[in-house]
């Protein structure tokens, strides 16, 4: 094993002090800022690294695999892959599986990612599952002989293999049918919900963790679960939580946090992960999802001893920034889900936890919930953080995190990481 430390002598770095940044990359820990060409080129350029992650993305309905090489996103061709590649891809995205690669008609893929393919360029062709992929080359659509690009998968997720046919008026859950939902307990009780999106991450919200982050011996996450309290369910301690870095208490935004478990979860049927969505992927006005809960049922009430659920469509931002509603106060990092009538929504008790939606029988995860007034009021339907939005800090972070290749140490919100792996 050998360790490459670099540094990159040509890219040009100016203050942000007078200086615009404008169409440059930023180093948010410093006042740093360059061209975006020397984004994902394999020399790490902020002191933190965070110019080398980010590099590597699933996008599309398709999960159709592209890779940004010198600030440029561009789709991977499949002629000439390796399916070795994969397994390299899916650990830049945080995964520590690695299920397939295939290829895809390029006449099936939205237009938007069609514009600009590429090749990956191997210099250790030997050691594929070892590097890092940034370098490749630039195709024309008659240059990718193949007229097809590569769908990547990392883990198995969004099923319900064992379901078989804060929730306000909703319905108790079977076992099984919501196997990626978690229950948060701190000292010993229900706090939040989350959602199992790998076996050693769960999504939940800032608001649920701020302020109690630190000490992760008072908390414990419980899966497998559908009545409270607990008897006899998968238990786990935390390694680690993170929250946004841009999270404050009285803000609406950022409302997004990992927790990264001890030990990994093991996948039965009552427990499985959530497929998070792809980038460009969106979930439409009317479209009907799912939340689930032990939220209290009804508003200023308990938390529930059972697990609840109750369908809702998802609402434009139109109506839910109209007037009477919450006029305004709807951002880019927030979906809108429920009844402007009043009737099912959730509650406290269910911060954090899934808004999940079913697309071509795979279910993903489109929203956390995030925060509303009241509980199924009229005009006052709930508000989750939009996880396509934060993708690009979820994959992060589950990349800096990583055990795998990766030596880190963190302060409350800051990391610094050394990389192990060579870069092709």
């Amino acid at each position: 094993m050998c360790v490459c430390l670099c540094v990159h002598a040509c890219v040009l770095l100016v203050s942000k002090v007078g200086v615009s940044c404008t169409g440059k990359f930023s180093c948010s820990t410093s006042t740093l800022c360059f061209a975006r060409s020397a984004q994902c080129d394999g020399v790490s350029d902020c002191a933190d690294g965070e110019d080398e992650l980010q590099c590597v993305r699933l996008s599309g309905r398709s999960s159709v695999l592209q890779i940004n090489s010198r600030g440029v996103w561009g789709t991977v061709c499949s002629t000439n892959w390796d399916h070795k590649l994969g397994y390299s891809a899916c650990k830049q995205l945080g995964y520590s599986s690695y299920i397939s690669s295939r290829s895809l008609p390029l006449s099936s893929v939205e237009s938007a990612f069609q514009a600009n393919l590429v090749s990956v360029n191997l210099s250790h062709p030997d050691r594929q599952q070892t590097v890092k992929i940034h370098n490749t080359t630039f195709l024309s659509k008659t240059q990718c002989s193949s007229e097809s690009v590569i769908v990547l998968k990392c883990l198995d997720c969004g099923s319900r293999p064992m379901f078989r046919s804060r929730i306000v008026g909703g319905n108790v859950s079977k076992p099984g049918q919501f196997p990626w939902q978690a229950s948060l307990h701190y000292q010993n009780r229900h706090l939040c919900g989350g959602s199992i999106i790998t076996p050693r991450w769960i999504v939940t919200a800032a608001h649920c963790v701020y302020g109690f982050a630190t000490n992760t011996m008072l908390w414990a996450v419980q899966v497998g679960l559908t009545d409270q309290p607990i008897n006899g369910v998968l238990s786990r301690s935390l390694e680690k939580i993170v929250y946004h870095a841009r999270y404050q208490p009285k803000g609406l935004n950022y409302d997004i946090a990992l927790l990264k478990l001890t030990e990994p979860l093991t996948f039965n049927g009552l427990v499985e992960p959530i497929c998070l969505p792809n980038y460009g992927e969106r979930f439409e006005e009317g479209k009907m999802c799912w939340i689930s809960g032990w939220g209290a049922t009804v508003d200023g009430g308990e938390t529930s001893v059972s697990m609840h659920s109750a369908q809702v469509p998802v609402l434009s931002s139109r109506d839910c920034s109209g007037p009477g509603v919450y006029q305004g106060a709807i951002s880019p990092w927030m979906v809108c889900a429920g009844y402007l009538e009043g009737g099912k929504d959730s509650c406290q008790g269910d911060s954090g936890g899934p808004l999940a939606c079913e697309e071509s029988s795979v279910w993903k995860l489109a929203g956390a919930t995030s925060w509303g007034y009241g509980c199924a009021g009229r005009n006052n339907p709930a508000m989750y953080t939009l996880i396509s939005h934060a993708l690009t800090w979820i994959h992060q972070q589950m990349e800096v995190n990583s055990t795998v290749g990766t030596v880190y140490w963190c302060t409350e919100e800051l990391c610094w990481w050394q990389t192990v792996l060579q870069y092709c």
